[in-house]
């Protein structure tokens, strides 16, 4: 563990070196407190200068809305070797307005400058995870896949398709992000393949032959031609070997409608093709998939609904010092219990 940052001049003497690859903090960057507010380090040297730096406090987080939690690992990770004790709401937990849903207490000087990190992680990852559980809700029991990555900064891009998960979603597309969660990433293949081979179906025979047996051969049908009819020629050239198509209409052609989905439905039963699925992709909300749900779709794959949720605003409140209770004006001294908290550390 890097030592926090815990003055002025240490910031003033931290030089970024002119040739950095990318604009993203690395870990020891945000061990150090370097993502902070810098009102934070000022804390510390005033309280220092007071001598009062290691006074003991307890300090509690809530948020302004409901969801679902995530972040806990990775505040754990960053406070384990810290003298501080931590209460926290275990991810994938459901909260609402106002609960308490992590609690520190210790030194402020052992954590206070972490304040600003704590509170992003938690904010983002909660409000990944519970648009991730708003569009598994919609799907009925139906998979649910995140494809967020592509909207977000690649620095985050693991740590959203991660919460994705812990908010319910079957699988996620992102390298890391799967293997993160312990899980294989899932998805088929881009649009891109069909444009430079000119033609689904050639594309289609080339992804069968060479991509292992364990990869589902689930194929894009709506690059060149009508999708019921690009499934049946796709069905045909495959046969046996192909698991589902995947409609990805795009919004400038009206996407994915329930009409679609019935007719692609009815053509490829009519072709002989009744155990190949459906899966749905493209611009979806959970309104979207509540109503695609009602048709025969195996699964959906969604993006920037989960990789755009706005984060959840968290607040952190000192409400103890020295045991005693305290906090500003218009909140309430002294700790607000949580049944639903564990002791991490």
């Amino acid at each position: 563990m890097n030592k926090p940052i815990s003055s002025i001049d240490e910031i003033e003497n931290y030089f970024i070196n002119s040739e950095r690859k990318f604009f993203s903090a690395t870990h020891e960057e945000i061990e150090r407190g370097l993502t902070s507010d810098i009102y934070f380090v000022r804390a510390q040297e005033i309280l220092r200068y007071l001598q009062l730096e290691s006074t003991v406090v307890t300090a509690e987080i809530f948020p302004r809305e409901g969801g679902i939690f995530a972040g806990t690992k990775e505040v754990y990770n960053l406070l384990k070797d810290k003298k501080i004790k931590l209460w926290s709401l275990e991810e994938g937990e459901e909260f609402h307005f106002k609960d308490t849903v992590m609690r520190i207490e210790g030194p402020y000087s052992e954590f206070g400058v972490f304040e600003t990190v704590i509170l992003g992680i938690l904010a983002s990852s909660s409000a990944w995870a519970t648009a991730a559980r708003e569009c598994k809700d919609a799907a009925g029991g139906k998979k649910v896949l995140c494809f967020g990555s592509r909207h977000i900064h690649p620095a985050v891009a693991p740590v959203m398709e991660r919460a994705a998960l812990i908010g319910g979603v079957d699988g996620a597309s992102c390298i890391l992000g799967a293997k993160l969660s312990g899980r294989k990433p899932q998805g088929t293949i881009p649009h891109t393949v069909m444009i430079i081979s000119k033609d689904t179906v050639k594309a289609a025979l080339a992804y069968n032959v060479s991509m292992p047996k364990d990869v589902p051969r689930v194929i894009l049908i709506d690059t060149f031609k009508d999708e019921a009819e690009e499934s049946i020629r796709v069905a045909r050239a495959l046969g046996k070997d192909l698991s589902g198509v995947r409609l990805d209409t795009p919004s400038e052609r009206g996407g994915v409608t329930p009409d679609l989905v019935k007719e692609v439905r009815v053509r490829l039963n009519q072709a002989g093709f009744p155990e190949v699925k459906i899966f749905v992709s493209g611009g979806l909300t959970p309104e979207r998939i509540s109503i695609l749900s009602k048709e025969q779709v195996e699964a959906f794959g969604v993006g920037s609904y989960i990789s755009d949720a706005s984060p959840i605003d968290m607040t952190l409140d000192i409400k103890e010092v020295e045991g005693k209770p305290i906090a500003k004006r218009g909140r309430i001294p002294g700790k607000i219990e949580n049944n639903k908290l564990k002791r991490m550390i």
